[in-house]
């Protein structure tokens, strides 16, 4: 049986995605991080370094300060159990409103 980390969960997941986002960073302690910047550098052709992005900056990311808190609080109104749920509560969410 093949060993699967997390990681490697997460790598395969930016490469399906990463064509369709554009990935920046806000400053925060755990996304400056050295492993996480490697990773997403390595993972993802259009990632924007920590050091070219300022930080708290709502005007330049209003996703993060508008509207995946509302699309957060639909998600989470009852426990979410697995992945797959969490996937399709989202794109739920995100489709319905």
């Amino acid at each position: 049986m093949e060993n699967i980390t997390g990681e490697t969960l997460l790598k395969e997941e930016l490469r399906d995605i990463s064509e369709y986002f554009i990935f920046q960073q806000d400053n925060a302690p755990a996304h400056r991080a050295k492993a996480t910047v490697d990773l997403l550098s390595t993972e993802t052709p259009a990632f924007i370094l920590p050091t070219l992005w300022p930080p708290n900056s709502p005007d330049l990311n209003p996703v993060d300060y508008k509207v995946w808190s509302g699309l957060q609080e639909q998600v989470y109104k009852v426990k979410v159990n697995n992945v797959d749920e969490l996937r399709q509560r989202i794109q739920t969410v995100w489709v319905l409103g």
